[in-house]
């Protein structure tokens, strides 16, 4: 039998000091067994040395050992401490990575709310249309019945009273009925029997203008922006224009032609009319139209000299057929236009002008054998309402008159000052869709976004630190040379600017086109087209509008500019006897007092150095003004609801 030893056993290992070589020497050698045949049949030991090593041997070992002993500790700790310190990084990129992805997620919620909330208002301005539509084609439809003699006045005004002191449920009740003929929409409409008071108005405006069906002047604007206000507060708003050629009529829900003629006195004959429910001619032809309709309205609101002749009409003529408790507000959007006539002028729609042509009625003030038409309206209208944010009463009485000064200071209780607004639903930079990203004075990044989109739209310097000022000018051609010099102040200084043209401006088109000539360089652009889409970028995208006035009644670009966190600042300043005037600060609007005291009274160089060197100061001015409201909405309706009451009381 062989048998064979192994030389070691995982077992028992070699103690720790013996080296390789002293491991080789000192391993056991085999055994063997050996038989007297030759085979192997007892046991042989091959030689052993008889000493291990010698002691210096011994302690260079042990010395050895050790130092390897404390590299590989040394190694094993910075190992150790490389592992931990990728481990740190790791965890440090996870951290970032989880906050960017909850960051994300919290701006996908916020944009989300967002986007419900535009939804939900957009739902509910659709149904606000939707009731405001029915009862308007159940107001027109009523028109029509009394325009063609199927009911009488009487109840025409009845009915008419019905729709408007009712609430939302009978327009939803009636909506089915509308399109009947007109004997079963009739009895449907005399079964309701509810006639729940309202507390609204009904205001009926004859005027000449109104967006977007016929926009000329700053008449159109006011006009829309006021009647949706009042409708949102509701009360009932109808508006008679003179059916122009050039009417937008796709904007006009329901129009069709009644199948009726009205008459109307002028030049001492009568005029045969047709009625557009909707629309229909001026002063005597639109009183003649609401007595035939059967309208007894509320408030008869007249509008600058274009249609002030209704007054007298009104109380001369018309008061005693049905009208006894209606009452006329004219507003004024200024006096510079007059329209001064020859006093046998009036006479042409039944007027007498031995009655007009005095002091305390239509005479003018300076041209005593004239009629003034815009000064019968201010005589004979229970209210005057004249359109600024930035004057007060004083002021207009003692310096804005045209002539009317005296005229307005014998008929100062009636007059009542009413800023402009704009429309909040279109200009809203949290929900505006003309934006590469919403913002708010709350989170203002999409502000930043706002400037870098329309840097790059026009091929400017991207940047946040290059300052922008935008300008957006429907007639300058006084503020020309005073633009020049700002424009050439600021770009000397690297800032940026913006010019875009609203509308011709006759008289002015070859100086301005020198002016681009002469500051074209990488800081200024100019656009020569309006563009709605682009003047929303412009607005929210710039630090500054440079505003050629501050009482803008046509475009409200400083009224926009702060709620869009952009600063107005006026070309001009006004005149220092406008700035602090007698006592009449309490009828200073609330866009006066703000401007008053933050850009009203602060030049362009000013308003630069501040961005630059107290950007703290600039922000807390800007967040300030895009939490206010200067919308159609807000001061401007209340002014006009506070009107109607106390005219209505008289």
């Amino acid at each position: 039998m062989d048998i064979l030893v192994a030389a070691s056993h995982p077992r028992f290992p070699f103690p720790p000091h013996i080296t390789k070589t002293h491991r080789k020497s000192a391993m056991p050698q085999f055994l063997n067994c050996s038989r007297n045949t030759g085979e192997s049949n007892g046991l042989s030991r091959a030689p052993v040395p008889r000493e291990l090593g010698s002691p210096d041997d011994l302690e260079n070992d042990m010395k050895s050992i050790s130092i390897e002993k404390e590299d590989k500790k040394q190694n094993d700790i910075w190992q150790l401490y490389e592992e931990a310190q990728q481990n740190i990084l790791y965890l440090n990129k996870q951290r970032l990575l989880a906050m960017e992805e909850l960051e994300r997620v919290k701006n996908e919620r916020n944009s989300l709310l967002d986007r419900i909330e535009q939804l939900e208002m957009k739902k509910k301005a659709t149904a606000r249309k939707d009731i405001f539509t029915i009862r308007s084609e159940l107001l027109n439809r009523i028109d029509a019945l009394v325009l063609s003699g199927i009911i009488g006045s009487t109840e025409a005004s009845s009915l008419r009273r019905l729709v408007i002191d009712s609430r939302v449920d009978l327009a939803d009740d009636v909506y089915d009925i509308i399109l009947k003929n007109d004997a079963e929409f009739l009895a449907e409409l005399r079964r309701f029997s509810k006639t729940t008071k309202g507390n609204g108005f009904h205001i009926i405006h004859i005027c000449t203008e109104m967006s977007p069906v016929v926009s000329v002047g700053s008449l159109a604007p006011y006009i829309t922006g006021l009647s949706c206000a009042l409708q949102r507060k509701g009360n009932l708003v109808e508006v008679i224009l003179p059916k122009y050629a050039c009417l937008n009529l796709d904007e006009v829900h329901g129009l069709r032609e009644v199948e009726a003629e009205f008459y109307s006195y002028f030049n001492g004959q009568l005029h045969g009319n047709k009625i557009w429910t909707g629309f229909t001619y001026f002063s005597r032809a639109s009183l003649d139209y609401l007595v035939k309709s059967g309208k007894r309205p509320d408030v008869l609101h007249i509008h600058n000299w274009q249609t002030s002749i209704v007054g007298p009409l009104f109380w001369d003529v018309f008061v005693n057929q049905g009208f006894e408790n209606t009452r006329i507000v004219l507003t004024c959007q200024g006096f510079d236009s007059q329209s001064l006539e020859q006093p046998e002028k009036v006479a042409l729609c039944g007027l007498d002008p031995s009655i007009l042509l005095r002091p305390d009625r239509l005479q003018d003030n300076n041209k005593s054998h004239l009629v003034n038409v815009l000064k019968g309206g201010v005589v004979y209208s229970n209210k005057v309402i004249i359109m600024s944010s930035v004057h007060t009463k004083g002021q207009i009485i003692s310096a804005l008159g045209h002539g009317l000064e005296p005229t307005l200071a014998t008929h100062k209780e009636k007059l009542v000052i009413a800023p402009s607004g704009f429309d909040k639903t279109t200009w809203d930079p949290s929900r505006d869709n003309f934006l590469p990203q919403c913002y708010s004075a709350d989170d203002m990044k999409g502000k930043s976004m706002c400037k870098f989109a329309l840097q790059r739209h026009l091929g400017l310097e991207e940047g946040a630190s290059n300052i922008l000022v935008g300008c957006i000018y429907s007639g300058i051609s006084d503020d020309l040379d005073k633009l020049k010099k700002l424009c050439y102040m600021a770009s000397s200084k690297g800032v940026q600017f913006i010019f875009m043209r609203y509308g011709q401006i006759s008289g002015m088109t070859t100086s301005f086109e020198i002016f681009q000539d002469e500051a074209k360089d990488k800081h200024v652009r100019f656009i020569d087209k309006y563009d709605e889409e682009l003047s929303h970028l412009i607005i929210s995208g710039c630090d500054i509008m440079l505003c050629p006035s501050l009482d803008d009644h046509l475009l409200q670009v400083p009224l926009k500019a702060v709620r869009y966190g952009t600063a107005p600042i006026p070309v001009n300043f006004p005149d220092s006897r406008f700035r602090d005037f007698g006592n009449d600060s309490g009828e200073r609007s609330g866009f006066l007092q703000y401007i008053n005291s933050s850009f009203g009274n602060m030049p362009l160089g000013q308003a630069i150095d501040e961005i630059r060197n107290s950007p703290w100061e600039w922000n807390r001015r800007i967040k300030d003004g895009m939490g206010k409201d200067f919308s159609w909405d807000s001061e401007c309706v209340e002014v006009h609801i506070s009107a109607y009451q106390v005219v209505k009381k008289l």
